[in-house]
């Protein structure tokens, strides 16, 4: 494993994206092709299910370092990442084994799920007696599930590409399902990644149940005013709602049904009416759309979604109060045909046929939305918070299915509506990760739960959020933060109230398991409110009325 640690430490220490590229080829090219399967796993963002329970790894890490709980605590405050505070702190080894990042992983760290915490205390004592002090890091990033290294999917390609000769595009495609939850990859999976491109073409589609990459849009924000000089006639696009629920692709081949987020996780058992809905499609078929709770003929807020999230008991109660569907908005392929080469508009055409053919209550078509110019879409486009959708997608008539966020075969834009916002005051404080574990980043926000004239109100956390500031405005927060603390209670800061924050977010619904009763979706900082006293932030009247008034 120690050149898979020193090439973390390269890649943490650099902000150079071409730095960072190089630093990925020389591995690949160097690396043992078991090693190198697990090295390209975590990089594209491979994580296994939890091995070690996090109360479980800390006691012994403390137990280990023969410190006493509170000094732990203060160190762990102090670093502000709970993998880096271990390898710090553990003794230096006896003698330390040098072992391939392959043999780590597949003979010692997933050996450790499921183990008796008995069983797994003597294991873990036992591994760090035997691991080298440079590479304590990287194995803590694993076993917490925090390995995050500031590189992309896109940069893994890129390396994969480069050092293959293979292009980057049939790289994408070969990686779709590679880092699945339950993945376990082997040197066959890394050589099968990298192996010479068929010059026919053949050999490089996707297998079995395997998805597409997905074709991602860029965010469109200008004024309506400049619409037609950027994309000129609306009548040269198709328009849709942007739907709030789980990207998806759908799997029809080799007599299976299989359903992919966009994040490359398989949850097909998760969506038994849609496996079901699948299965009377015709063999070589790939739809992509989006998982929604469906009710009364419209898409219900996604917060209902949220209720069948991660769910792995589904009761016949949950599955009719919690119907779903999959909105489909493009079809990838048709009978075995891979279609993302043929323009958008004829994709649609086949898409509609295909939907009309096969008439199913959980399939439904994403309708296009008409208007004779962009102001007559605008003014549509005002009905979206009330329909529960987040505004509209743009999708070019001459446009290809492309992979991932690119331009270089047409354009998708998301033409999203403005967020909800309120203003709300800063209670809780707390360390962030990377290079943000020296500063207090991460924020508990409130509402007063009560008018400004009532004596006793109180503020009521709820949000979190951690997004929206530079890091000067980040610096001079921190400042604030340490300058105000009340109480300290492990890594948490309690402050007095004096800051108020402007916070965006997507979508509002009722929670029973929130103190405030709201639960807010994507909040984020959007500005400072250094104009504004704490007494005149928001109350939760007004995230209220943002819940009746359909946001």
């Amino acid at each position: 494993m120690k050149a898979f640690a020193d090439l973390y430490r390269e890649l943490d220490a650099s902000t150079s994206s071409l730095a960072k590229q190089a630093a990925l080829q020389r591995y690949l090219r160097a690396a043992p092709a078991r090693d190198a399967a697990w090295a390209v796993y975590f990089l594209a963002g491979g994580k296994p299910r939890q091995l070690v329970p996090t109360r479980l790894l800390r006691e012994q890490a403390r137990l280990a370092a023969g410190l006493p709980e509170w000094l732990f605590d203060e160190s762990y405050e102090a670093v502000g990442d709970l993998a880096e505070t271990m390898a710090l702190l553990l003794p230096v080894p006896a003698a330390a084994l040098e072992l391939p990042l392959a043999d780590w992983m597949e003979q010692h760290l997933l050996a450790l799920r499921g183990q008796a915490p008995e069983a797994l205390a003597r294991i873990l004592q036992d591994q760090w007696r035997m691991l080298a002090a440079a590479q304590r890091l990287v194995y803590f990033k694993l076993i917490t599930g925090a390995f995050r290294v500031g590189v992309s999917k896109l940069q893994v390609t890129q390396a994969l590409a480069a050092v293959s000769g293979v292009d980057a595009k049939v790289i994408a495609q070969r990686l779709m399902g590679y880092t699945h939850i339950g993945a376990r990859p082997s040197a066959e999976d890394y050589q099968a990644l990298i192996a010479p491109d068929d010059a026919a073409g053949e050999g490089n589609g996707p297998r079995g149940g395997q998805p597409y990459p997905f074709f991602l849009a860029h965010p469109f924000n200008l004024p309506l005013a400049q619409f037609d000089a950027a994309l000129g006639p609306a009548d040269g696009w198709l328009v849709e709602w942007k739907w709030d629920g789980i990207r998806a692709q759908l799997v029809r081949r080799a007599g299976q049904v299989a359903l992919w987020t966009r994040g490359e996780e398989l949850v097909s058992e998760r969506y038994p009416e849609l496996q079901a809905m699948g299965a009377v499609l015709p063999e070589g078929t790939v739809l992509d759309g989006e998982i929604l709770v469906w009710r009364d003929g419209r898409a219900q807020p996604f917060a209902q979604l949220q209720q069948r999230i991660g769910r792995k008991a589904l009761s016949a109660k949950l599955l009719r109060e919690l119907p779903v569907v999959l909105c489909v908005y493009d079809l990838l392929e048709d009978q075995g045909a891979d279609l993302r080469a043929l323009p958008q508009h004829a994709r649609r055409a086949r898409l509609e046929h295909l939907v009309a053919a096969f008439a199913h209550p959980q399939l439904e078509l994403s309708p296009l939305l008409r208007g004779g110019d962009w102001a007559a879409l605008a003014s549509q486009r005002e009905q979206a918070r009330a329909l529960g959708v987040e505004g509209m997608m743009l999708k070019h008539l001459d446009a290809h299915y492309g992979v991932g966020r690119t331009k270089d075969v047409g354009v998708w834009w998301k033409w999203k509506i403005d967020p909800l916002s309120v203003d709300a005051v800063l209670i809780y404080a707390q360390r962030g990760h990377g290079r943000r574990a020296s500063l207090y980043s991460d924020y508990t926000f409130a509402v007063w739960n009560g008018p400004q004239d009532d004596p006793a109100r109180q503020l009521v956390p709820f949000a979190k959020a951690y997004s929206g500031l530079t890091d000067a405005e980040m610096r001079a927060v921190d400042a604030q933060i340490r300058k105000t603390t009340v109480e300290t209670f492990g890594p948490v800061r309690s402050v007095t109230p004096t800051m108020v924050f402007e916070l965006g977010f997507e979508g509002i619904a009722a929670s029973k398991r929130h103190k405030s009763g709201i639960a807010v979706r994507f909040p984020r900082m959007l500005r400072r409110r250094e104009d504004k006293p704490v007494e005149e932030a928001d109350t939760l009247a007004t995230l209220q009325a943002l819940l009746q008034g359909g946001g």
